[in-house]
Parts: structure tokens; C-alpha cells; sequence
């Protein structure tokens, strides 16, 4: 809150679109390179939130292979469940059906391929090493099948946030990687939920040992005090559009609040804080922990048919019955979530799941607390 305020004081606005850039912007440039090193990123993009920081990546990813000359490369493959945002692009790729049907016809190019969800996939396989490479199967396939020079990327969060905390074996991403690079297909990481520290690692790529060619950040990036994002880029797609910037690399994007300078003001303190506390190691104890307690009540309650999750990313899905796996019914879904809350612990329900993402600071107390919530909102149906 000082940084912000002592910005608002200082310069509370000022637009990039003159090729200026703040005193704030041009520092959080630096640290973000600094903080994403490990993750192949060189330079930021920025943007308002997340939706806009995936926008920009199609753009970008589009304009891309103009830049070398493979202008008929426009096409987009993602995964089924997967959310990119709310704008037209992250809708056309998104992967959940309620955020698509009711604004069809969406952006022409855009296809799916199954999620490496073992509890519920087309190829009825559990084991998640087999369907990583299954889907991965899928991916190569499908960019054969659409025309390995008429696809411009794949797009994918490194842990599937909304569709239900979905976590991929480790072997898929790298898989990807090896799929895209054998295309001349970029890989966007959609990092919005996943970066700065959420499931154990600073970034979902960095957790399974993957470069990506873009990455989209947002909500951790400002702690949630400003509405703020960026797109990061890696050395290939640098490279291209810094060699050719006087022709086909002028970027024609940005908004209004690119940059604005009390968001990165607002980030800077928080990447400074992120550093003091280091909260991707306390995640990945607490989600220890909250995964072995959610474990427990799995074996309590039989409505409780899968729970799965990484670091402070976990949920419960909910069934009527194990062996059916029929989803839990909303009017008992809703029972559940106010039970929960009259308890003083607030969770996320999406479908039949219940999806917990607390505070990256919460301490052991605090897993024992949302334990026990949930344990009574789960008897409270029974």
C-alpha cells in the first residue's frame, strides 16, 4: 500500500503509447527479466490483467511468423478445461463449454485436444505417465492433422486452475516442448495462476523443468492491489520482433494502462516481498499439508470422489457416487460451500468442485482450520 500511495503522490499516470516509458516501468522491466531468468523470459509486455496478457501473447504469437515469413501459421491448439480469460481470443481457446456457447461464433483456428486428467478422460486411462504421453500423442496428431505450417502455438496452464486443479505428470509439459520445437509451434505458458509462487515453485514451467517461448502473468504480480499483468517473452520470439522492428516487428498493440506506473510500483513491492518471505517454500509445505488432510477426508466421506492439487492449488471433486462418478448435484454443492463458510473458511465451487487457494502465508494453523471447515461441510449433507 505505501508503494502505491507514494506513487500516486509522485506520477499517477502516464501513457506508454508516445514510446515513453515511467521511471517504475522501466525498473520493473529489469527485475521481472531478473526474476524470470530461469525461465528463458527477456522482456515484458504489459498489460491490465491476465485476460489481456494472453490476448497479447496470440497477437504477438500471430505476428511472430509473419515476421519470418509464415504468414498462413494463425492457428491455435490448447487444452479441454484450460481458461485464458474472458476476452474473444482466451474464449476461443478456453476449454470449458459455459464460457463459450453463449458468444459463438468465437475466433476461427482455435482447436482442443484432451486434458491429462486421469480422473476423467476419453481414453478411461488413470495412470497419469500413460495419459501424459496419450494427450501428448494427441497434440502431435492434431498439428499433423490442422497442417504443421498453419499452427502458430500451443497454449496451456502448467496446472489447470478453474477446470479444476489439474495437474499434468511431469513428463507432459516437457513432452510439449519437444512437440512444438519439432513444428516450429511457440509454446505459451498461461502462468496467470501459477507464477510467483502458488503451486511450490515460482512459475508452473519452472515446476516441470520447461522453457517456454511466452509466458502470461497477472493477479500475484501485484498481490491483488492493482489490476496489472505481462506478458513475458523469451530469447526466440525477442529476437525476431527486435531484429525487425522498423518493418513487420512494429508492435500495432497495447492499452491504455500498459505500464501504468502505480501498478508497477505496486509490483516491484511486491516482488520484493515475494523475495523476504519466499513464499513458494511455504506453499509447498502447507499444500503438503492440506493435500494430507484432504486425503483423510476422502476416506470419511463418500461423496468425496477425487482430490488432487500441487502446493496451494488443490480441490475436492465431488460425486453422488464413486463408482458412477456422477457429479454432486448443485442445490448439495451450494449446502456444502455455506456450511464451510459459516465456519469461517471460504472456498471456491465451480461444477462439482470445491477449489481452495488460499493466502500463500497461511500457516500450519490455518491448514488445520480449513481442514476441519470441510470436514463439517461434507457432514452437513450426510
Amino acid at each position: 500500500k505505501d508503494a502505491i500511495t507514494e506513487q500516486l503522490e509522485t506520477l499517477p499516470y502516464y501513457s506508454s503509447f508516445p514510446g515513453v516509458a515511467t521511471d517504475k516501468a522501466i525498473e520493473l522491466s529489469h527485475a521481472l527479466a531478473d526474476w524470470f531468468a530461469e525461465d528463458g523470459m527477456q522482456r515484458a509486455f504489459y498489460t491490465s490483467g491476465g485476460s489481456d496478457a494472453v490476448e497479447t501473447a496470440l497477437r504477438l504469437a500471430r505476428q511472430y511468423h509473419k515476421i519470418r515469413g509464415d504468414k498462413d501459421r494463425y492457428k491455435f491448439i490448447s487444452l479441454k478445461k484450460g481458461y485464458h480469460g474472458t476476452h474473444f481470443g482466451g474464449a476461443s481457446i478456453g476449454g470449458n463449454a459455459k464460457n463459450r456457447r453463449n458468444y459463438e461464433p468465437l475466433l476461427p483456428g482455435c482447436h482442443q485436444i484432451a486434458s491429462p486428467w486421469p480422473y476423467r478422460n476419453p481414453f478411461n486411462e488413470s495412470n497419469p505417465e500413460i495419459l501424459a504421453q496419450l494427450c501428448a500423442n494427441m497434440l502431435e496428431d492434431e498439428i499433423k492433422f490442422q497442417g504443421g505450417d498453419t499452427v502458430a502455438a500451443f497454449i496451456m496452464e502448467p496446472v489447470q486452475g478453474s477446470g479444476g486443479v489439474i495437474v499434468p505428470h511431469k513428463t507432459f509439459m516437457p513432452m510439449v516442448r519437444e512437440i512444438c520445437d519439432r513444428h516450429g509451434v511457440l509454446l505459451i505458458a498461461d502462468e496467470v495462476i501459477t507464477a510467483f509462487g502458488r503451486t511450490g515453485a515460482w512459475t508452473g514451467s519452472r515446476l516441470w523443468n520447461t522453457k517456454p517461448d511466452m509466458m502470461c502473468t497477472a493477479k500475484g504480480i501485484s498481490n491483488g492491489y492493482y489490476p496489472f499483468g505481462a506478458t513475458m517473452l523469451g530469447e526466440t520470439v525477442v529476437e525476431a520482433f527486435e531484429s525487425n522492428s522498423d518493418s513487420l516487428g512494429e508492435i500495432g498493440h497495447g492499452y491504455t494502462y500498459s505500464g501504468h506506473p502505480v501498478g508497477a510500483a505496486a509490483a516491484l513491492a511486491t516482488l520484493q516481498q515475494l523475495a523476504v518471505t519466499d513464499v513458494a517454500t511455504n506453499s509447498a509445505a502447507r499444500g503438503a499439508e492440506l493435500s494430507a488432510g484432504l486425503k483423510i477426508l476422502m476416506a470419511k466421506h463418500d461423496c468425496v470422489g477425487d482430490i488432487r492439487g500441487i502446493g496451494l492449488m488443490q480441490v475436492l471433486e465431488l460425486v453422488s457416487d464413486r463408482s458412477s462418478k456422477m457429479p454432486l448435484g448443485k442445490n448439495l454443492m451450494t449446502a456444502i460451500s455455506e456450511a464451510i463458510y459459516r465456519e469461517g473458511v471460504t472456498v471456491r465451487v465451480s461444477g462439482n468442485n470445491i477449489i481452495l487457494s488460499p493466502p500463500l502465508i497461511i500457516n500450519a494453523g490455518h491448514v488445520e482450520t480449513i481442514i476441519k471447515a470441510i470436514d463439517v461441510g461434507l457432514g452437513s449433507i450426510q
